[in-house]
């Protein structure tokens, strides 16, 4: 039995990081704590043509069965922890929402969970992601497991990250999301499993959000997890496309810049 279940795992997780060793996520699963953001508020509307540039799609269950067609063919990770708001003071007071039978009902490539280092629930989000990761390998689904910082955005240095996205992979994460930071060569060789980035917070402008991807990308991230510097672009088709391009063709970020620009004004050009 063992064989089959690390097959399917590794059949999975390539169905998520492709076979030039990357990934570009779409991370649409923000209204489980934000609630109808701006340019999620119609979710259906946001995902449906950035589907043919991603992935794989990270998004809540309720979103997935109410939002994106049953014929999409696009992988999921699906969000299964939650339980609290952007209105709470404290955000890492999450734990496991969504079973792991219901992530197999959805066809579920993958399942993410956020942990909270350092903050008063620690111990429940790490023993958290233990259980799910035990539970997941027994039917051969990979967990991601998401470096969450709540609101202390300040947390996001090498020391920090290196020791949550560590821990991450030793509780038996397979992939982890974290952030980009200085020093960032340290957190990747010192985790053992892949990591993709977050785009955090929307950045000032398109050449910041291409710089991001890029200097990730050359110190060692598989790929990137993005979703308010896409979809809240004015034009998170094109913007899409030209992080695509440097995650999967190698492009520099001048290089994504023409093809962000030329993408654009084709799309002026066809109203």
């Amino acid at each position: 039995m063992r064989p089959i279940v690390t097959w399917g795992l590794r059949n999975r997780l390539g169905r998520i990081i492709q076979p030039d060793g990357h990934a570009v996520m779409l991370a649409v699963d923000h209204g489980y704590f934000m609630g109808p953001t701006r340019n999620l508020e119609d979710p259906r509307k946001t995902i449906t043509p950035l589907l043919p540039y991603t992935d794989s799609l990270m998004i809540t269950r309720g979103a997935l069965r109410n939002c994106v067609d049953a014929t999409a063919t696009v992988p999921v990770v699906l969000r299964v922890s939650g339980g609290v708001s952007i209105l709470s003071e404290d955000l890492s007071k999450e734990q496991v929402t969504t079973s792991v039978r219901d992530a197999l009902r959805l066809n579920a490539s993958a399942v993410a969970m956020s942990i909270f280092v350092g903050s008063p629930h620690e111990h429940q989000t790490l023993v958290g992601l233990g259980e799910l990761v035990n539970e997941c390998e027994e039917v051969g689904l990979p967990v991601l497991a998401v470096t969450a910082v709540g609101k202390e955005l300040e947390k996001r240095d090498a020391r920090y990250l290196g020791l949550a996205t560590r821990l991450a992979a030793e509780m038996g994460a397979h992939i982890v999301k974290t952030y980009f930071c200085d020093n960032f060569r340290k957190v990747v060789d010192g985790c053992p499993v892949p990591l993709v980035i977050a785009g955090g917070p929307k950045l000032n402008t398109e050449q910041d959000v291409f710089q991001l991807t890029y200097d990730a990308i050359h110190d060692g991230a598989v790929g990137v997890d993005m979703g308010r510097n896409i979809w809240q672009n004015d034009h998170p088709v094109a913007m899409i496309q030209a992080v695509r391009a440097i995650v999967h063709d190698g492009a520099s970020v001048r290089e994504a810049a023409d093809r962000f620009k030329h993408r654009k004004d084709g799309k002026r050009g066809k109203k």
